[in-house]
């Protein structure tokens, strides 16, 4: 792969989609205070938990609102630069179109992964870097570098698992071709990464660390801030995260393999 020649596609996709976002201004400032308003009420949770209790599972009101930022930020990344894309591949596989995005000299899962973002999501990214200052603030105190270093490497390592899981439920419509409800669902197992993992208990707690790792996307990084987090989890996230993507990237290949085109 000619890395240089994708990170030249990638830049004209990224100028492409923020073109066709500014052309409607006013769509573009009201999705962003939209996206605004989104984040302060996905706090409202956790005023209403902590306002009984002092702390629930050691975690206390401030350490857990690095937590909801690792979730607003990645919940920006989600609905920002995954989701668009990939769910405008269901609507090619429906319709029969994907056939020019297979027949062009580049690989079809970036292609597919690159074709619109959607750049007022940045907000989130913006809010959830905002109540990470606001929480250390609060804590009195500032992360230190290694725990800095550690929370971008497990910012990397998440992004990538979310990116994998997406590209196992859209290879689904490969077979079903309508994959809506995996995606709601998907969404809304999604939310439940705004909380500590201890909070979930019995086989949730399993679930959410093995199978859908949210702990590993929300809790885990915020750990790493807090100066909490065992260099060897940060190993097993970074392997697990590859190991991840290595297996979407299979499970990709063997579907387009299987695919028959609409309109044929």
């Amino acid at each position: 792969m000619n890395a240089k020649r994708y990170l030249r596609l990638l830049g004209v996709q990224l100028k492409a989609s923020g073109l066709l976002a500014l052309q409607y201004r006013a769509d573009f400032l009201a999705e962003g205070l939209t996206s605004l308003a989104w984040t302060f009420t996905a706090l409202a949770p956790l005023f209403v938990v902590f306002n009984a209790r002092p702390s629930i599972e050691g975690w206390t009101f401030q350490e857990s609102l690095l937590v909801v930022g690792w979730f607003t930020l990645l919940q920006g990344v989600l609905e920002g630069a995954i989701s668009p894309s990939l769910t405008g591949m269901v609507e090619h596989i429906r319709k029969g179109t994907l056939d020019f995005v297979l027949l062009k000299p580049a690989d079809a899962q970036f292609l597919v992964s690159t074709q619109r973002f959607l750049p007022w999501r940045a907000v989130n990214v913006l809010s959830g870097v905002g109540l990470f200052v606001y929480a250390f603030v609060s804590l009195g105190r500032w992360p230190s570098l290694p725990g800095v270093f550690a929370s971008l490497v497990l910012l990397g390592t998440s992004m990538l698992i979310l990116y994998s899981m997406w590209i196992l439920v859209v290879s689904a419509a490969f077979f079903v071709v309508k994959v809506d409800n995996l995606t709601y669902l998907f969404t809304s197992i999604f939310d439940a990464a705004r909380w500590p993992s201890s909070v979930f208990r019995g086989s949730l707690a399993w679930v959410f660390t093995f199978i859908i790792p949210l702990a590993l996307m929300t809790t885990f990084p915020a750990l790493a801030l807090l100066g909490r987090l065992p260099w060897t989890w940060l190993v097993g996230a970074v392997v697990g995260s590859v190991a991840f993507a290595a297996m979407a990237r299979w499970v990709w290949l063997m579907s387009i393999r299987h695919y028959t085109s609409a309109s044929s």
